[in-house]
């Protein structure tokens, strides 16, 4: 099969489309007005960033002066986790319960923060308990923070159980909402979310713009202090074009998301299924409560960057559940937490696939992993030891 390019990492970052760049052409270009000016150029930018916000108050099943925007889902998850317990603590409530596999944008937000911490196991299909949320919940619990679905193994959480224990028992809830904008319906109070962070790049707008969904009656104090932005809620000249961007990317993700999970369900089963077939390969994830563009596996006696290069190579975009990439040797903690051993989780492979990947795009996975882990395997001393076992 003659080499070809198919990007399969869309949890990592998407490409901006057409129409969501069309959108935002005008203001960067002639429609260049601050929205802070009174003048009729600024106006124009002032009501672009507010028709944005109805658009994704309106994909969440939210109001409009709900919607804050951020330079992306990390800032967002930083807001809620830092701004909540600094107006909480001064009433004796210090301590969030998340689970072990969140982003390190919940993770090392709650460790720097200062406060107690429940860390939630995950069981090996990759799926919080809600009964463990309701039992770590204590007289002094300021916030559950519980991610809506994992940005490695795309396992779906049941956010609409975690929410009702959350507010049965009056705690404020947030879910990190990133990889699920747009892949899962979302109505925030059908689910009982107080904070919702999301991101733009991962549904075909641009980097650095993202929103903190927030009820007005729990939003917490500002993050960053200067202007009077975002209602004085977040200060900093607006993203215009960014924000633009963000409001019809989201109107286009969550027009149709059951065609869209109609469309790209087949094409994931057909990439499960071939690459079960590999020899000492493992799912990481549950097979079904999952996004219906992510596959994540590891294959035992690989080692992860390797196989990334390799795939490289050959044309193709992915990415591994080893933080090797990233100049750590430590394998991937969503891995860990499900119960991997750290040579496993070391050979990890995340796919995620999207309506742009085509079924000949999937073939040429297909045809392309297979070989490369067993060229991988025939250079590895512990493939080897594994064998004679």
């Amino acid at each position: 099969m003659d080499k070809r390019f198919v990007y399969a990492d869309n949890a990592a970052t998407t490409c901006v489309s057409s129409a969501v760049l069309e959108a935002m052409m005008p203001f960067l270009t002639q429609e260049y007005g601050n929205p802070s000016s009174i003048y009729a150029i600024g106006r124009r930018a002032q009501r672009a960033v507010e028709d944005a916000r109805m658009q994704v108050a309106a994909a969440l099943g939210a109001k409009p002066n709900e919607v804050f925007f951020t330079s992306g889902g990390s800032e967002a998850d930083n807001w809620a986790i830092k701004g909540t317990l600094e107006r909480l603590a001064p009433k004796g409530k210090r301590h969030v319960v998340t689970s072990a596999f969140e982003h390190h944008a919940v993770l090392h937000t709650v460790k720097y923060a200062g406060c107690d911490a429940t860390y939630l196991p995950v069981g090996s299909d990759g799926i919080v308990d809600p009964q463990d949320v309701r039992k770590a919940i204590r007289p002094d619990t300021a916030l559950v923070s519980i991610m809506f679905a994992n940005n490695e193994i795309g396992t779906i959480q049941p956010i609409e159980e975690i929410g009702a224990v959350c507010k049965e028992a009056g705690i404020l809830f947030h879910t990190d909402a990133v990889q699920a904008v747009g892949n899962v319906p979302i109505d925030v109070n059908a689910l009982h979310i107080d904070m919702l962070s999301l991101s733009g790049h991962k549904l075909h707008a641009p980097k650095g713009v993202g929103a903190l969904l927030c009820r007005r009656n729990v939003l917490p104090p500002n993050l960053i202090d200067g202007g009077g932005q975002e209602g004085g809620h977040r200060a900093g000249t607006e993203n215009t074009a960014g924000i633009v961007g963000l409001g019809k990317a989201i109107e286009l993700a969550t027009a149709d998301i059951p065609g869209h999970i109609a469309r790209v369900t087949p094409l994931r089963d057909k990439l499960i299924a071939a690459l079960s077939q590999i020899e000492r390969s493992r799912l990481n994830g549950d097979p079904v409560r999952r996004l219906c563009g992510n596959v994540n596996f590891s294959f035992v006696g690989v080692e992860g960057e390797s196989l990334l290069l390799m795939l490289d190579n050959a044309g193709i975009c992915a990415s591994s559940g080893s933080a090797c990439t990233s100049g750590s040797l430590d394998p991937s903690h969503v891995l860990l937490a499900i119960g991997l051993t750290h040579e496993v989780a070391h050979g990890s492979l995340r796919l995620t696939i999207s309506d742009e990947t085509s079924e000949e795009d999937v073939d040429y996975i297909i045809a392309t992993v297979p070989p490369i882990v067993s060229r991988l395997r025939a250079m590895s001393p512990l493939w080897e030891r594994i064998q004679n076992a």
